[in-house]
Parts: C-alpha cells; structure tokens; sequence
C-alpha cells in the first residue's frame, strides 16, 4: 500500500514561487501531480518515471513547474514558479505502479494542499 502525505501549499503573490513535497511510502513506477481548481475537474500537472527521473508536463505548466524527486527520501517535489491567479486550486501527489505519463494509470492518491495564488 502506497501512502502520499503533501505539504508546502500555501497563499503567494502572482509572480511568486512555492515548493511543494510530497512524502510517500512503498515502491512506485510513476508520481505525479495533478490539482483541481473549483467547479473544475482534476487536471494533470507533471509525472515523473521513478526509477530514472524522466518527466512530463501539461502544457499549461511546461517551462514554469519543475517536477523532481529524492531516491533516499521516497520524495516528489513541485517546483512551481511564476505562478499565475489562474494556478489556483488543490494540488494533489499521486502514484502508478504502471505509468508516469498517463494521467488515467495513477492508483493511488494524497489528500490535497492548497495553493492559492493571488493577482
């Protein structure tokens, strides 16, 4: 069983940065990040493949977020910079045993943080 615990959300200025972490438990093939902003559904954010750090972003994000992870720590890490109003919502940390890539292959889930981003 997988377990994906979120931190570091938070209230920033337009324009601003916000690292958020992501500590799990249990092997994996693929993490990712997705959010959910009110009224709209769950959109992917950013895979990585586990084992050799391959990455893939949604367009929306490509060249502002940053996804990475730490082997040692089991950590996934959003690096989110030049945040814009419309990046609003709750971030989520998931896992996949199959995929990274696929934003339909993830099983497992963390509970949300919050990023609010101001104009």
């Amino acid at each position: 069983q997988v377990q994906l615990v979120e931190s570091g959300g938070g209230l920033v200025q337009a324009g601003g940065s916000l690292r958020l972490s992501c500590a799990a438990s249990g092997r994996t093939y693929g993490r990712g990040w997705f959010r959910q902003a009110p009224g709209k559904e769950r959109e992917f954010v950013a895979g990585i493949r586990w084992s050799v750090g391959d990455t893939y972003y949604a367009e929306s994000v490509k060249g502002r977020f940053t996804i990475s992870r730490d082997n040692a720590k089991n950590t996934l890490y959003l690096q989110m910079n030049s945040l814009k109003p419309e990046d609003t919502a709750v971030y989520y940390c998931a896992s996949s045993r199959f995929y990274y890539r696929n934003p339909d292959g993830y099983d497992y889930w963390g509970q949300g943080t919050q990023v609010t981003v101001s104009s």
